[in-house]
């Protein structure tokens, strides 16, 4: 996938988990928690994000990760 890809998917878990939010606002530069995740919503958008491309990210990459921009990037660096 290519970041755009990614962010699509990151976008459409957004949708799932968080039903009430309107996915059309979301942009590269929100956080997750911006956008009205707690912490288990969090790990929600990007397990289903992972598990839509196919890849394992260790759970400690995840602490440089401050926006969805951040986000997309470490998990473009883990795609195949």
């Amino acid at each position: 996938m290519d970041d755009t890809e990614i962010f699509e998917a990151i976008r459409r878990n957004l949708g799932v988990v968080v039903y009430d939010l309107d996915t059309s606002t979301v942009t590269l530069d929100n956080s997750l928690a911006d956008l009205g995740c707690n912490s288990i919503d969090r790990a929600e958008v990007v397990t289903l994000t992972m598990e839509d491309m196919g890849i394992s990210v260790p759970v400690m990459e995840f602490q440089q990760t401050r926006d969805i921009r951040s986000l997309v990037a470490l998990l473009a660096r883990h795609s195949a």
